[in-house]
C-alpha cells in the first residue's frame, strides 16, 4: 500500500512510516518499523509513537494518509496514562483465550489507547484520509485497527462489562481495571465521539474486504471445473460449534448442485481455550469438521484458513481436512476428540507434534502483509 501511495502521490509525501510484522525494506522517504502481531511489542509501541509524533507535525495545509491492512490495532500500539505496555499484552491474551470477538476486544483495546479509538487524527492539525482494507465481519471502520481515525461510540462502561462477561477484573492486570473504572466515573477523557470537532476533516473508507477474497477463490474454483456455491452470511462463533453449523448449511445449499462443487465462504470466529493448545480458530474449525465430513459418505474435503497468513498464535495460516483425516489420524495413534479437547490442533501435547502438524495437514503460507478474515472452502465430489 506504501509503495502504491508513492507511485500516486510522488514527491507531494514529505514523510512515511510503515508498520508491519517483520521488518521490511522501504523507499524513501518512508521509515519501517516492525511491531507485533497478534501481541503488540515494544516495536509497537515504537511504531504508535512514531505515529502520533508524524500526525502532530503536520502543517494545517497537509494531508496525514492513514493505509490500513489488517493487524494494526497489535501492531501499532500506544499504551494510556497509568498502563504499561504489558498491561495490554496480558489482557489482550486473557480476552482471546476467552472468546472474545473483535468488537468486544476492540471496544477494551480503544479504552486502554492513546491511538486507537480516533486519537490518531484527533493529533492531526490537519485533514486525515483513511484507507482500509477491513479484516473486520462488518466492515465497520470504528473496528477496523481499532479505528484510529474514526470516531468511538463505545464507553469505559462498555470496555468494563466486556472484562466482567469475558472472566472477572481480578483476572485482568490491576491497572487496566483501574484505567476503565476512573473512564466510567468520568476521571478520564472518554475516546473521540461523533461529532468531535477534531475529527471533523478525517475522512475513512473501506476499499476491500472478506467478499475480495471469496471472489479471488470463486473465480479460481470456476476455472478448475468446479460448479460454486456462494455462502455469503459470515461464518461467525465459536469455531467448534460455527463449523458443524456450516457444513450442515452447506450441504443443504449444496443439494442438486452439479458436481464437483466448491463451496466458498468467509468471516471469522473465536476460540475459548480451556485446555493446554494454542488454539488457532482455523485449525480448531478444521479439526471440528474432520468426523462430519467423513460421515458424508462421499469424497469431501475442508479448508479453512486466515488471508494474512497467521491462525491465532500459530505460525500456521490453517488447516485441511477430508474424509480420510480421522482414520489417517488414528492410524497414526491420534484421537481428534482428545486433540480438540485440549484446543491443541496445532502445538505440542505430551512432547509430540499434536494433530495438524503431525498430519501434515497445516496450511502454512507465512505472512501475506494483508487481512480480510478468514476464507473456508469446501469441496464436494
Amino acid at each position: 500500500m506504501a509503495e502504491a501511495a508513492r507511485g500516486l502521490l510522488g514527491s507531494r509525501i514529505r514523510g512515511g512510516l510503515v508498520v508491519s510484522p517483520e521488518p521490511r525494506s522501504v523507499p524513501s522517504p518512508f521509515e519501517a518499523i516492525a511491531g507485533g502481531h497478534p501481541m503488540p511489542t515494544t516495536g509497537s509501541e515504537q511504531a504508535g509513537r512514531r505515529a502520533l509524533a508524524l500526525a502532530a507535525s503536520l502543517q494545517a495545509d497537509e494531508t496525514l494518509v492513514v493505509l490500513l491492512s489488517g493487524g494494526a490495532s497489535a501492531l501499532m500500539a500506544v499504551p494510556a496514562a497509568g498502563v504499561a505496555l504489558d498491561d495490554k499484552r496480558a489482557t489482550t491474551d486473557r480476552l482471546l483465550r476467552a472468546g472474545a470477538d473483535i468488537h468486544a476486544l476492540n471496544t477494551v483495546r480503544k479504552h486502554l489507547s492513546a491511538i486507537k479509538g480516533g486519537w490518531l487524527a484527533a493529533s492531526a492539525p490537519c485533514a486525515c484520509r483513511a484507507f482500509a482494507i477491513s479484516d473486520v465481519v462488518g466492515d465497520d471502520l470504528s473496528v477496523i485497527a481499532s479505528g484510529p481515525t474514526v470516531a468511538d461510540s463505545s464507553t469505559f462502561s462498555e470496555a468494563a462489562d466486556v472484562l466482567r462477561r469475558f472472566g472477572e477484573e481480578a483476572a485482568y492486570p490491576g491497572a487496566v481495571v483501574a484505567r476503565l473504572a476512573k473512564g466510567a466515573r468520568g476521571d478520564v477523557p472518554e475516546t473521540p465521539k461523533p461529532g468531535d470537532p477534531r475529527l471533523v476533516r478525517a475522512a475513512s473508507a473501506v476499499i476491500g474486504g472478506r467478499r475480495d477474497a471469496m471472489d479471488g477463490a470463486a473465480r479460481e474454483a470456476g476455472t478448475l471445473g468446479y460448479h460454486v456455491v456462494w455462502i455469503d452470511d459470515p461464518v461467525v462463533g465459536e469455531a467448534r460449534i460455527a463449523a458443524l453449523l456450516h457444513l450442515r448449511g452447506v450441504v443443504a445449499r449444496a443439494d442438486g448442485v452439479a458436481r464437483p462443487t466448491c463451496i466458498v465462504s468467509s468471516g471469522e470466529t473465536t476460540v475459548r481455550v480451556i485446555g493446554d493448545g494454542k488454539g488457532g480458530r482455523n485449525q480448531e474449525f478444521a479439526l471440528a469438521l474432520a468426523a462430519p465430513l467423513a460421515s458424508l459418505g462421499g469424497a469431501a474435503a475442508a479448508a479453512s484458513a486466515g488471508t494474512d497468513g497467521i491462525d491465532g498464535p500459530t505460525d500456521a495460516a490453517g488447516a485441511v481436512v477430508d474424509q480420510t483425516t480421522v482414520e489417517r489420524a488414528r492410524a497414526a495413534g491420534l484421537s481428534p476428540d482428545t486433540f480438540l479437547d485440549h484446543n491443541n490442533a496445532y502445538a505440542f501435547y505430551n512432547n509430540a507434534y499434536a494433530f495438524f502438524a503431525a498430519l501434515g495437514d497445516l496450511i502454512l503460507t507465512g505472512p501475506t502483509d494483508t487481512n480480510v478474515g478468514d476464507l473456508q472452502i469446501i469441496l464436494l465430489a
